[in-house]
């Protein structure tokens, strides 16, 4: 006799009934050991120094679909969707103790961990409700997130005019609550990749099927977050170490992998509707392509670095491949990855980047920043991620790479660790113990390391959970590439050709591109001198109803994207339109627009008064069209000649333009010049439906290019028109300091008397500082008066007027 877990067993004879009790016996002893020999796996799962290596437990190959999800569906369950808040819908970083914090990165792949688990059970019909349970899950956090980001509008306004670390969104957050929990001196909250990440897997939800935003409130917030990602390329942030510089001294750094996130949301989001498949004009998202570039360009310079400090980063594993894959060129996506593996692959995953000092045993966990030099200490003993080793899996998959996901499934097995209930549990780290730092530092990779206390009282690493449970779902074929990135992010290159993209997507595809020129020429006058010599032109009254605009115009239209008075958010910021955003036709309230680029905006700069600078600024922006121009349709360019254009010595090279864009090629740019209504044709239209007008608003007001009122037979004296001595030679016979104190009626008599132009300019600027812009004068407001005298003295080459009105006057 002997008793086994509370049961007593006797061995009997031959008997049928004492073979049918040793049957049994037999049976509940076999019961008995399994469960001692999970006891003793449970007990050793808590263990930080033995790794698991009986995680992946064969499972009968007649499994079916419904017992492999089902699965996956108890993991999520015990180790993901366990800890998710049930009131914000945040995951937690740490999934112990009360004082629970979450981060908007760590909780984004959770959500996707959800919603990819989602996707896998909409294969089955009776998936007994759980597609919804994770669809909604998925959807909770998303607005969790979208919660604490919209309570903290007043951030987002004041980045927008001011992008500062001070001032940005925070980028972790009570699990329960939603309230912040640090100050920006307390932590570097300004992350531009979690927002970039929040609107892409936005994106990928909404086009696979979810509503997430219910209302316009959240429209225009998710615009204003695009007006602060736009400016990526330009905002040095902490990056998704939350560290900035590679010293961590609390200094910020411009970082590939934020910039290419922000790419790659922008790239998503560019004319995409919130409401799905349900919204109308007014719930699309827009994106400033000129800005879209200059992340993309950025984005290329700055590769295969990180930032300055950091040669190279695990962190642009996300942002070259999944989820953002952000480069569209092969060879450069190559040559990053190569170095990420080369220089930071170990053992036991890879490396954050080289000398990181995280959670190393050298590091001072009572300070916040490092001594100048201190990270020399950590070289060598940095903690190694096993979480990296899941972006290659996944990146294997999405490239056709079976070999690449077979040899990093074999790395990543003996490194999983085991819960309580027998699933798999991915450690954050695998880091040197301080007994053998000395060791391995005299002997790089000599050492064992040990694995962090994931697995082990509740403790899970869930951005490592979440990433995990995708990657097999991808590896076992549950879910496919095209299921998690619906908005098609990846392409394989020798498809490219053949599907049907926004403009960005496509990649850098050999083109020879055409770009359409339509000329515009000020007045009927200047019309037929240039017909004279073969140039066909068009004036701003024959193109009607079209109407022509400078570029200034289309910047107050988006005055009015994106504005909430409820939320305090105000429209798209005064930033001027590119030669990409002038390079489209706009329908606005009714109207077709058409805008001429920034270089012929005559109240922009000075310098667009010299021809020869204004020429070399018509090729290269014709060259920059060519090279970044990726949208379906040809960029029209519009050229604008003015009469002062052709006056004395600046009609020779004004011609030999003209000229050259009547033979088909500027610049070694091959353009098409014809009239303006053929060239819409095969143009691409914006449709700017957000400026929706109610029947008690008033229409804004918008200005049009206007059409010099001259007689069209009239002669234009090209070569009488030039300045003489006197006029070059023309000094102001005022004294600043003499009219500064004296009344305005006096300031304004004067200025009507005087025929001097650096005497008005002189005039002009006391009464700017002293009544404002729109003081009226004989000639109209201040600012119309100085416009006039800006383009005169321009024509005339009188360039010291125009640094009169630079000059500081103190008026009374």
């Amino acid at each position: 006799l002997y008793r086994e877990g509370g049961v007593k067993l006797q061995v009997c004879g031959a008997s049928p009934s004492c073979r049918s009790s040793a049957a049994m016996a037999s049976s509940l002893a076999d019961v008995s050991w399994k469960m001692l020999e999970l006891r003793a796996r449970s007990k050793r799962s808590g263990s930080v120094y033995e790794p698991m290596k009986s995680i992946n437990l064969p499972r009968p190959d007649g499994e079916s679909l419904w017992d492999k999800l089902d699965h996956y569906y108890r993991i999520v369950k015990s180790t993901v969707l366990l800890y998710q808040s049930p009131t914000t819908g945040l995951f937690p970083t740490k999934t112990f103790g009360d004082n629970q914090r979450a981060k908007v990165h760590d909780s984004l792949y959770c959500a996707a961990c959800a919603w990819a688990l989602a996707l896998a059970y909409r294969r089955i019909d009776d998936d007994k409700g759980r597609t919804h349970e994770l669809e909604h899950s998925a959807i909770k956090c998303m607005r969790g997130i979208l919660y604490c980001y919209m309570r903290q509008a007043d951030k987002v306004q004041q980045y927008k005019q001011d992008p500062k670390p001070s001032k940005c969104l925070h980028s972790i957050f009570s699990a329960h609550t939603g309230d912040e929990v640090f100050s920006h001196d307390e932590y570097g909250h300004l992350q531009i990749n979690a927002v970039s990440l929040f609107l892409l897997y936005l994106v990928e939800m909404i086009s696979s099927g979810l509503q997430i935003i219910y209302n316009t409130d959240e429209v225009s917030f998710i615009q204003n977050l695009v007006f602060c990602v736009e400016r990526a390329y330009r905002v040095p942030d902490f990056g998704v170490w939350e560290r900035g510089s590679k010293y961590n001294n609390g200094s910020t750094e411009l970082h590939s992998s934020s910039v290419g996130l922000a790419k790659a949301a922008l790239e998503a989001i560019n004319g995409f509707n919130l409401f799905g498949n349900q919204g109308c004009s007014w719930s699309v998202i827009f994106v400033d392509l000129d800005a879209h570039n200059r992340n993309r360009q950025t984005l290329c310079s700055l590769l295969p670095r990180e930032s300055r400090s950091h040669n190279t980063d695990a962190a642009l594993l996300p942002c070259i491949s999944y989820p953002a894959f952000a480069v569209d060129d092969d060879a450069l996506y190559s040559q990053t990855i190569d170095k990420v593996v080369r220089k930071l692959k170990g053992k036991y995953g890879f490396k954050r980047f080289l000398r990181d000092g995280y959670r190393t045993a050298l590091e001072d966990k009572n300070r916040h920043y490092y001594k100048p030099a201190e990270i020399k200490l950590f070289d060598g003993i940095e903690c190694e991620f096993p979480l990296f080793f899941i972006f290659m899996m996944i990146d294997g998959v999405f490239r056709g790479n079976t070999e690449q996901v077979k040899e990093y499934q074999q790395l990543l097995d003996p490194l999983l660790q085991q819960s309580p209930e027998g699933y798999p549990v991915v450690p954050k780290y695998y880091f040197v113990p301080a007994d053998f730092v000395e060791l391995e530092k005299k002997n790089p990779g000599s050492q064992k390391r040990f694995p962090s206390n994931h697995g082990r009282d509740g403790k899970f690493f869930l951005w490592g959970q979440a990433l995990y449970i995708i990657a097999k779902l991808l590896a076992d074929g549950l879910v496919s590439a095209k299921d998690i990135d619906p908005v098609k992010r990846y392409i394989p290159p020798q498809d490219q050709r053949n599907v049907s993209m926004r403009y960005s997507n496509q990649g850098p595809l050999e083109n020879d591109l055409v770009v359409h020129v339509a000329l515009i020429a000020e007045s009927q006058r200047l019309q037929v001198f240039l017909n004279t010599y073969g140039i066909q032109t068009q004036t701003p009254q024959q193109v009607e109803p079209i109407q022509i605009w400078a570029q200034q115009e289309l910047v107050k239209a988006y005055f009015h994207l994106g504005i909430n008075d409820k939320l305090g958010l105000s429209g798209r910021p005064d930033r001027p339109i590119g030669c990409l955003g002038t390079s489209k036709i706009y329908r606005i309230l009714g109207k077709t627009v058409v805008c001429y680029p920034i270089i012929f905006d005559l109240s922009d700069f000075y310098m667009s008064q010299d021809v020869m600078m204004l020429i070399d600024d018509i090729k290269n922006a014709l060259q920059f069209i060519k090279q970044y121009w990726k949208m379906h349709g040809r960029p029209l360019f519009l050229v604008l000649i003015r009469e002062d254009n052709i006056r004395g010595s600046r009609f020779n090279p004004i011609l030999d333009m003209l000229a050259a864009f009547k033979k088909g090629v500027v610049g070694g740019v091959k353009v098409h010049v014809d009239r303006l209504q053929t060239l819409i044709a095969g143009a691409v239209v914006e449709q700017l439906d957000f400026l929706r007008i109610g029947e008690t608003d008033e229409p804004p007001e918008f200005k049009s290019f206007e059409e010099l009122d001259l007689p069209k037979h009239s002669k234009v004296k090209r070569q009488t028109s030039t300045p003489n001595i006197t006029e070059l030679e023309q000094q102001p016979d005022i004294n600043v300091n003499d009219w500064k104190n004296k009344p305005t009626y006096e300031i304004l008599q004067k200025l009507n008397d005087c025929s001097c132009l650096a005497s008005q300019a002189i005039l002009l600027n006391i009464l700017l500082k002293r009544e404002g812009p729109n003081f009226i004068t004989k000639e109209g407001t201040v600012s119309d008066h100085i416009e006039r005298i800006y383009r005169k003295a321009g024509s005339k080459k009188l360039w010291f007027v125009y640094v009169i009105f630079l000059l500081p006057i103190n008026v009374v």
